[in-house]
């Protein structure tokens, strides 16, 4: 409480009545160091994404589905949780004549629209970051270097990448792009850096011009010579000189991207130009994956399914004799996919829960929340790898001999909406809210539910979660063949367990039909099947998956795992 009084105390001499806090920092890549987390700072809250609104008088922290009981056990004796969309920060700004304080650098006038824009509020840019005011610390710098993806490893070369983005700014009559967001700047490129501890971003930003001249803006000291030296055409430049050289500029149409240009760089640019506001057509680009990168997936994704599978092996068989708890199980994953030379890091914290743990959709175990895992259980897995030719994501839920016939009855039905989301017809402008319906079906049958969407897009060693396509309520962006996404419906009971099975597909074409593809590789925990409920195209779908899985994993497996895999495998 004595961090949110220090704020307040601040109100008076800017003039304000209040001050919204975001989770991201000024790259909005969704993974940020700690060092950076000024909502964590104020509010207590880790969830990957949330604000909060500082007034007078009240706190509220505002999140979506994912995190309500997080956010509960971790802010609410300070801060009014509020869910989104049910709840928007401007419902509670609505009828109040307020000036609300924010630093420009880490909103995006979307942003800002979409969650606080009312009519009697003033927005107040503020030049200095009012956390950073109260929050002295030490920011570790980190010096490690971008690099240049291997050949191997590339879909096609950045020259022919620039070429695609040049054609799409001339059909929109612009001068220049600024590219704001990391992640893109990495895929047009093909360099990846360590800003991120899951995601290879080098972080950075762009200005791209119509005669394909770059700036590149970043810190100069992870610019080796060598990496200098394969792109003579672009000139490095540091990161603090990007206001100035924007401001040079004049009497041009520049294209920028709302969702990842602040108003900081917006205010610049549209002083003397002209703004050109589109999605930042890399993100569909980027979206659609080559058929190189979709072969080098596959390699990724039967390399991490090798580690998974092993450890779901040794778990199944050993959490009752060693006292296995939440950690040391997320642990022992980590030790698995670490003996694979391939592996670069994890593609996000390893959500390890069992019991009512599970229950907590974005659950990280901690030593105060760390469970042991018991018998009559079940336990959620939800973990993936980065490598140098792929992403992967992948959630399972394992019974720790579990007899619950209303559990298996939830599990049976959750698989039967994965399967209707792998089994899905595919039409020309199908996209994900039709799909994220079908995933829900089964669930909705006995009154059932789940806070979350059914599915995102993936990167290729890259954000974990990506756009624009996504299996969703509203979610319009129609699936083309390259792109990938996750399958992952659940169920979360409160205070008692949680269920989740996820696979990664992508789309795959052939005879001008397009279907989707499993790319994920570990069996699915057939002691929670109800069979009673499958039918017949099912029960042949799981069976097939799971020769799949057998065929394509026996050969890393020893003897004794060989046996097992088979069990898991086996037909129903």
């Amino acid at each position: 409480m004595e961090k949110i009084n220090k704020l307040k105390k601040i109100f008076k001499r800017e003039k304000i009545d209040g001050y919204i806090i975001p989770k991201n920092d000024e790259f909005f890549g969704e993974y940020i160091p700690s060092y950076n987390d000024r909502l964590n700072y104020i509010s207590n809250f880790t969830g990957s994404y949330g604000f909060s609104l500082i007034l007078k008088n009240n706190n509220y922290l505002f999140i979506d589905g994912r995190y309500t009981l997080q956010a509960m056990k971790q802010s609410g004796n300070f801060f009014k949780i509020s869910t989104f969309p049910r709840h928007l920060p401007k419902d509670v700004l609505k009828n109040k004549k307020t000036k609300i304080g924010f630093d420009p650098k880490l909103f995006t006038k979307q942003i800002l629209n979409i969650f606080f824009r009312t009519k009697n509020c003033e927005f107040i840019p503020l030049e200095n970051n009012l956390i950073d005011e109260i929050w002295k610390r030490k920011r570790r710098s980190n010096n490690n270097n971008f690099y240049v993806l291997p050949k191997h490893s590339v879909g096609y070369n950045y020259k022919y990448k620039i070429n695609k983005v040049v054609s799409f700014m001339k059909k929109k009559g612009a001068d220049y792009q600024f590219i704001s967001a990391s992640e893109n700047n990495a895929w047009l490129l093909n360099i990846r850096g360590r800003d991120s501890n899951y995601t290879p971003l080098p972080n950075s930003y762009i200005l791209l011009n119509k005669n394909k001249k770059i700036k590149f803006f970043c810190d100069l000291k992870k610019i080796t010579p060598s990496l200098k030296k394969k792109f003579r055409d672009v000139e490095f430049i540091k990161i603090d000189h990007v206001k100035k050289i924007l401001s040079q500029i004049s009497k041009k149409k520049i294209l920028t991207d709302e969702k990842t240009c602040s108003i900081y760089f917006e205010k610049i640019i549209s002083k003397k130009n002209s703004l050109l506001n589109f999605q930042d057509p890399i993100y569909y680009f980027k979206a659609i994956k080559s058929k190189k990168e979709i072969k080098n997936i596959k390699i990724a994704h039967i390399q991490d399914g090798v580690a998974l599978t092993k450890y779901l092996l040794w778990l199944k068989k050993n959490f009752d004799k060693k006292k296995t708890t939440e950690i040391s199980a997320s642990k022992k994953l980590f030790e698995f996919r670490k003996r694979n030379k391939n592996f670069k890091f994890l593609s996000f914290p390893t959500i390890s829960g069992s019991g009512p743990n599970g229950a907590i959709i974005h659950y990280k175990a901690s030593k105060k929340t760390n469970r042991q895992l018991k018998k009559g259980d079940i336990y959620l897995v939800d973990s993936g790898g980065q490598y140098e030719f792929g992403t992967t994501d992948v959630t399972r839920t394992i019974s720790l001999k579990n007899s619950n016939e209303r559990i298996k009855n939830i599990f049976t039905r959750v698989l039967k909406g994965h399967i209707a989301v792998a089994d899905f017809k595919l039409k020309p402008n199908s996209s994900g809210s039709t799909i994220d319906n079908r995933a829900r079906k089964y669930l909705r049958e006995i009154g059932l539910d789940y806070a979350h969407g059914t599915g995102h897009g993936v990167g290729y060693f890259l954000n974990v979660h990506e756009g624009p396509h996504a299996i969703s309520k509203s979610n319009k962006v129609k699936f083309e063949e390259g792109m990938i996404v996750s399958n992952e419906p659940g169920y979360y009971e409160k205070n008692n367990f949680g269920i989740r099975i996820e696979n990664l597909i992508y789309v795959k074409k052939e005879k001008n039909k397009k279907y989707f593809d499993n790319l994920t590789m570990a069996p699915i925990d057939k002691d929670l099947i109800d069979k009673d409920i499958l039918n017949k195209n099912e029960k042949k779908w799981i069976n097939k998956y799971h020769e799949k899985v057998f065929n394509n994993l026996k050969k890393s497996m020893n003897k004794i795992e060989i046996r097992e895999l088979k069990k898991a495998c086996s037909a129903i």
